[in-house]
């Protein structure tokens, strides 16, 4: 029922929820906490950006389609060449390391959560998980190199498994987080409306952390693409391409290294030139994988 003011009745004065009418000290504490945050912002932003304009400056007059598809000079202190084996090699190695951590990284994570919760083997994952994402990668080389290297030969392969094995710990970790976030009142529902517990996994749960899912996937690709110590030790080294998980290989890191602890000058330039190749391969798989978890996230179905 609506009510009618009375005549003459006096009404109550608006409130004024403007900025000037905060106290002067209200308003100087927020004008302090402001100027805090974009400082803070500031110190986060300008070594990145500084970076990335060293990068940029130093790789972009170096990239040409030749040093993007010649193979690599035998002497590094000789001008010119590529590092067409290097981006071959951590597209193959990285690649194939994803198709390996990432899957069983998310398939770990919906038993953790979504079926082991806190039993007995469910917290011992759970500990190796975080173990595991603290080792040096070096270690997850020499692991490699004992167990595949010493009994058949350096290899891509070798590669592969040592990245997934840095990869696998990330994925687990990420994407549990991830799935610890939806909401429990969307599985009840779909329970509720007769769906197995696997199709409310695989059609409710996972579309719903998809984005963090591919979050966490792609920090763990990009950790692995700027991976060294690991493949120097298992892949050893060669200056042609090689699309093979067999025979040695190489990766942009690997050249990067080694063109950069060179007192040449051509050795520097391609080390810059790596550098800024690796960093624009990072964007486009982070770039690519945005697109995709887009695609399939509950909100754009």
């Amino acid at each position: 029922m609506t009510t009618v003011a009375e005549p003459g009745a006096r009404q109550a004065p608006a409130l004024d929820l403007s900025r000037g009418a905060l106290s002067k000290r209200r308003r100087i504490v927020d004008t302090v906490a402001k100027g805090g945050i974009w400082f803070a912002v500031a110190l986060a932003v300008i070594p990145i950006a500084l970076v990335m304009y060293y990068v940029i400056a130093k790789g972009a007059s170096v990239i040409d389609y030749d040093f993007l598809t010649g193979r690599l000079p035998r002497q590094l202190a000789n001008p010119g060449g590529g590092i067409g084996p290097a981006i071959a090699g951590t597209l193959l190695m990285t690649g194939v390391a994803s198709l390996i951590a990432i899957p069983l990284g998310v398939l770990g994570a919906i038993y953790l959560n979504e079926y082991g919760k806190q039993n007995a083997l469910a917290r011992t994952i759970r500990v190796m998980a975080n173990v595991m994402t603290g080792v040096p990668s070096v270690v997850m080389g020499l692991f490699i190199y004992t167990a595949v290297v010493l009994s058949t030969e350096q290899s891509g392969l070798a590669g592969a498994l040592a990245l997934a094995c840095l990869m696998l710990p990330v994925v687990i970790r990420s994407s549990e987080e991830m799935l610890r976030l939806v909401p429990d009142e969307l599985r009840q529902a779909s329970l509720a409306l007769g769906a197995r517990k696997w199709r409310t996994i695989l059609t409710v749960v996972l579309p719903a952390a998809i984005s963090g899912i591919a979050s966490g996937s792609l920090l763990a690709v990009a950790r692995a693409a700027g991976e060294t110590a690991p493949i120097v030790l298992v892949v050893g080294l060669t200056n042609r391409i090689n699309w093979s998980l067999d025979g040695s290989n190489t990766a942009l890191p690997v050249q990067i290294y080694r063109n950069a602890t060179e007192p040449f000058q051509a050795a520097t330039d391609r080390a810059w030139g790596a550098a800024l190749t690796l960093v624009v391969l990072v964007l486009a798989f982070t770039l690519l994988g945005r697109l995709v978890a887009s695609r399939f996230a509950i909100k754009e179905r």
